[in-house]
């Protein structure tokens, strides 16, 4: 039997080993220069640490998580405005303000942590409990208490190494599915995918072209998104706002920091009409695959023009010229990504409260934590 893994906690990028970056190979959210942006701009009610699980002195383990307190937000999303959403927020407020998560709340998929070879893992995620057990005490001497610690997103086969005694009364839930794009290897051109579409999937790409034919497209370099910061602000806001739930908003800087830290590795497009940014998408290259991240855009456009569609499309295009594998279109407006073909992986995660009486309860409040969404799976390609 191996010994126990010792684990350290990080504060700052700067504290983290030399050789942090030879663990972070399966994301590029786990890098040390990801890690920088979050550290540079993170939402205003996150706090971030890093973990590193030793095995003796060699790391063999690297995590994130991220403090968020609720209580500071102005909304939790504004779209629903119903009694569920009363309650939300009131469960919210009193229960469980102060959340955290290993894990990347920015973010859909296993963005967690990253484990060397050697390691086993139950007992990595052994360890990374007693690090999130000792980050509690951290807080608590600080006078803040944890209401709520969850772990995210992992795959049906990633979840069963949560499968130890230290999670055996914790809540395993399932959330809204990751909608996953794979690129056919025979595709070489954006034509190839569109000659793949049944007819009438090819007349919806149709029609949305039309409608966007007035629509500049344009890569915005570090300088343009600098002069255009308010604006692309506002537009990422609005969506942002109107969006069913929020544990966060980006801070006005977040684009800037990632541009200049990322360089070509992040993509900016902005959307324009008479020379007026009108909507805009951002991309981030992660090995083989695309990973597409906020967006923003003018509602009365958006819903004249199709420009959410196009934009879906015009990222299809770009990661098939580039040889991308998939597309990682997350979650959110599962129906329309459906209909451009991304497919739905079921992601799980596990959720303790504080307060033993309360953890029982979990799946019930879970219902208010997490809202529900209905929607019908689309197949764009010919059968």
């Amino acid at each position: 039997m191996n010994p126990a893994y010792s684990f350290k906690i990080y504060n700052s990028t700067a504290e983290l080993p030399e050789n942090w970056d030879n663990l972070a190979i399966s994301t590029i959210f786990l890098s040390k220069k990801y890690l920088q942006v979050l550290e540079k701009s993170s939402p205003d009610n996150m706090i971030c640490h890093f973990f590193g699980i030793f095995d003796n002195t060699t790391l063999v383990g690297i995590a994130i998580s991220q403090f968020l307190d609720l209580n500071t937000l102005e909304s939790f999303g504004e779209r629903d405005k119903c009694i569920k959403t009363a309650v939300r927020n009131i469960v919210f407020r009193n229960f469980g303000s102060h959340v955290l998560i290993i894990g990347n709340n920015m973010l859909t998929g296993q963005n967690s942590f990253a484990l060397s070879d050697m390691i086993v893992k139950k007992k990595a995620i052994q360890t990374l409990h007693a690090a999130a057990t000792e980050l509690k005490k951290i807080f608590k001497s600080k006078g803040v208490k944890i209401h709520i610690t969850t772990y995210k997103d992992f795959s049906e086969e990633e979840i069963r190494h949560f499968a130890v005694p230290e999670f055996k009364n914790d809540y395993q839930f399932s959330t809204q599915p990751n909608m996953v794009f794979s690129i056919n290897e025979n595709w070489k051109t954006e034509q190839n995918y569109i000659d793949s579409l049944s007819k009438k999937y090819r007349d919806q790409y149709k029609r949305a072209r039309k409608k966007a034919a007035d629509i500049e497209k344009r890569k915005l370099h570090l300088e343009d998104i600098i002069a255009l910061e308010d604006t692309i602000y506002d537009l990422y806001f609005h969506v942002a706002k109107n969006a069913p739930f929020n544990t966060f908003f980006l801070p006005k800087n977040h684009f800037r920091i990632f541009k200049e830290i990322f360089k070509d590795k992040f993509l900016f497009y902005g959307y324009f009409i008479d020379e007026k940014l009108i909507g805009f998408n951002t991309l981030i290259k992660n090995g083989e695959i695309m990973d597409t991240y906020f967006l923003g855009y003018d509602e009365s456009i958006q819903r004249e023009k199709m420009l959410y569609l196009n934009m879906l499309y015009d990222m299809i295009a770009y990661s098939i010229n580039k040889g991308f594998k998939e597309i990682v279109f997350a979650r959110t407006a599962l129906e329309i990504k459906s209909s451009v073909g991304a497919k739905p992986i079921k992601m799980y995660g596990i959720i303790a409260h504080s307060n033993e009486m309360v953890n029982p309860y979990m799946p019930k409040i879970f219902k208010y934590l997490e809202p529900e969404t209905i929607w019908q799976e689309r197949n764009p390609f010919k059968q």
